[in-house]
C-alpha cells in the first residue's frame, strides 16, 4: 500500500460528490472511522439530488428538501456535522469552470490536507458508479485540487470579494477507481456506515438485502487487498499532491 497520511497528521478532510448519498456507499466507514480519531470531516454535496426518488407519490418539488434531509441525518450517522450542498442540477452535472468556482470555494474554507472524490474515470467492471454526474463531480474536483484551489490567480474573486486564501491539498483520494491502491478496513464501522445509508429512505427502503449487497461488496474489497476472513474494506486511489 502507498504511504498516506495518518489519521494524527490530519486536521481536515474533506469530500466532495455529486449526490446525497454517494458519499455514504463510498466512503461513510472511512469518514466514521476519521471522526473516531478526531478528525474533522466536512461534506460537499453538487446537487440535491432532484432526479432521484423511487416513489412516483412524492411530489418531484419535494425531493430536494427530502434529500438535503436525508444527507444531513446520515452525515451525522457517522459524526459528521458540516454537510455543504451546492444547489446544481441533479444529471445535468458539467466539470465546468463555475462548478470548479464553487468547490475551490469549500476547499479554500475548509483547508483540508485530504480531499476525497469520485473516480472521473471510467471504471467499465462498476458501470453504477460511472454515472456522469459523479465523473462530473470527480473531474471538476481533481482540477479545482490542482491548480485552482491552490493558485490565487484562478478565480480571483474568491480571493477578492471573500478573503478566502489559496489553499494546497496534501492528498487526493479516489473512490470508485479501477486500479485502486489503497484500502480502509472499516469492519469496525460497519454498522454505522449501514444506519447512514438507511436514513437516504428515498434511495435505499426499495432495497431488500442492502445490508448482504454491501458485505459481498466490501468483503471482496478487503480480500484483494490480503485482508482475512470476514474484514470489510473501503478501496481508493490515492494521489500525492505536487508541494
Amino acid at each position: 500500500m502507498p504511504t498516506v497520511l495518518t489519521p494524527e497528521e490530519l486536521e481536515r478532510v474533506l469530500v466532495v460528490t455529486a449526490h446525497p448519498d454517494d458519499v455514504d456507499f463510498g466512503v461513510s466507514g472511512t469518514v466514521a472511522a476519521l471522526v473516531q480519531a478526531g478528525v474533522e470531516v466536512s461534506y460537499c454535496i453538487c446537487t440535491d439530488g432532484d432526479a432521484g426518488g423511487f416513489d412516483p407519490a412524492v411530489p418531484r418539488s419535494e425531493i430536494p428538501r427530502i434529500r438535503r434531509e436525508e444527507q444531513t441525518a446520515a452525515a451525522k450517522a457517522v459524526g459528521v456535522s458540516d454537510v455543504r450542498f451546492l444547489g446544481w442540477s441533479d444529471g445535468r452535472l458539467e466539470p465546468s469552470f463555475e462548478l470548479r468556482r464553487d468547490i475551490t470555494r469549500v476547499i479554500r474554507q475548509v483547508r483540508p490536507q485530504r480531499v476525497i472524490t469520485s473516480s472521473p474515470e471510467y471504471h467499465w467492471d462498476r458501470l453504477p458508479a460511472m454515472h456522469p454526474d459523479h465523473r462530473a463531480a470527480g473531474e471538476a474536483t481533481v482540477d479545482c485540487v490542482y491548480p485552482d484551489a491552490r493558485n490565487p490567480f484562478t478565480h480571483v474573486e474568491l480571493l477578492r470579494d471573500e478573503g478566502l486564501e489559496a489553499w494546497t491539498v496534501r492528498e487526493l483520494w479516489l473512490m470508485g477507481h479501477e486500479h485502486a491502491d489503497h484500502a480502509v478496513d472499516v469492519t469496525d464501522q460497519f454498522d454505522r456506515k449501514i444506519a447512514a445509508l438507511r436514513a437516504h429512505e428515498s434511495q435505499t427502503a426499495h432495497m431488500p438485502d442492502l445490508e448482504g449487497f454491501l458485505r459481498q461488496w466490501m468483503s471482496a474489497s478487503a480480500k484483494a487487498f490480503g485482508m482475512p476472513d470476514g474484514r470489510l474494506a473501503e478501496t481508493y486511489r490515492t494521489i500525492v499532491c505536487p508541494p
